[in-house]
């Protein structure tokens, strides 16, 4: 589970270096990520939200479970070219709004 873990760990990581690299035709606030943060892309359809979420948000299960399911729906190498979670935008609320809950 360890290694499995620092593989996602570092493959967010460098999405967000190559996200944040991408060409100048995404406008420069969709760029800002805040240091410590992670920005995501949650949906079940074409259409696709981006949210910034904190990198310590990675190590909880609840998290975990999220990014598993990315896995198995588009693998390491989605088209996107960001990190897609596979699910509906109020779960993914309701998960990252426990997890806020949890750092107060």
């Amino acid at each position: 589970m360890g290694f499995r873990f620092q593989t996602m760990l570092h493959h967010a990581k460098h999405i967000v270096r190559h996200h944040s690299s991408s060409s100048s035709s995404s406008s420069a606030t969709e760029k800002l990520v805040p240091k410590g943060h992670l920005a995501v892309y949650v949906g079940e359809n074409k259409h696709k939200n981006r949210f910034v979420v904190p990198i310590s948000y990675l190590s909880h299960p609840l998290f975990q479970d999220l990014l598993r399911s990315s896995e198995e729906e588009y693998g390491f190498d989605h088209p996107m070219g960001g990190l897609t979670i596979p699910c509906s935008e109020n779960a993914f609320k309701n998960v990252t709004a426990y997890l806020s809950g949890l750092r107060h």
